[in-house]
């Protein structure tokens, strides 16, 4: 075969289901499981699998899905804001009706179900004034942690971001002298030592803790 042939074949691009194998080959590593997914037929699946890995577009594409998993999945920034948000900013009484009766669960929205952690439930019998056995089950919902949503959210959006904070001299002219920070502002005092350092020799400049420039 020609190399301007092979070049042609490599330049081609991939079909839908060979973009389908790449995705599934992503997802599971398993080029059968993979071939099975895109489309093919499951007696030519681990023959077709074994070719797809060998095409160079394919092995790119791969490549290319694995280094942005996020993309792959379709997951941003924002999706992920946007899940804390429903957890963050969800309640107790979205769930219930009253204090004692939950809602049903086919009633709740897809984000009130998304805040929801966990479902158990408890069955107990009991006899009734006629002698007939009575069961009562009890639902407990648990949500997710609303705290550590907003918490996510603080970070997310640099709420919590460490504050930049300049040295204060009052308003008087250091000369370029680099400062030690220090908690409180420097007295006018402070700033005319520091003023004599610099034009001082070098022995008081070392005994100061000021770098020779």
């Amino acid at each position: 075969m020609a190399m301007s042939e092979c070049n042609n074949i490599r330049d081609k691009e991939l079909t839908a289901k060979e973009e389908k194998f790449c995705y599934e080959y992503t997802l599971y590593l398993n080029a059968t499981k993979a071939a099975i997914n895109a489309g093919y037929s499951e007696k030519t699946a681990y023959a077709a699998g074994s070719r797809l890995l060998k095409n160079v577009k394919v092995q790119e594409h791969i490549k290319h899905l694995r280094e942005n998993l996020a993309e792959t999945a379709e997951i941003s920034a924002l999706r992920v804001l946007k899940e804390h948000e429903k957890i963050a900013f969800s309640n107790a009484g979205q769930l219930r009706d009253g204090w004692i009766t939950l809602k049903d669960f086919e009633s709740l929205t897809e984000d009130q179900k998304a805040c929801i952690q966990e479902v158990s439930s408890r069955r107990a019998k009991k006899v009734g004034d006629g002698g007939e056995t009575i069961i009562e089950e009890w639902v407990k919902i648990k949500i997710y942690d609303k705290q550590k949503s907003l918490d996510s959210i603080r970070a997310m959006l640099g709420f919590d971001a460490p504050e930049k904070k300049d040295i204060t001299t009052n308003g008087n002219d250091i000369n370029g002298v680099q400062l030690v920070f220090s908690p409180t502002p420097l007295s006018p005092r402070d700033i005319e030592d520091i003023k004599n350092l610099q034009h001082g020799g070098k022995e008081d400049r070392a005994d100061a803790g000021i770098p020779e420039t």
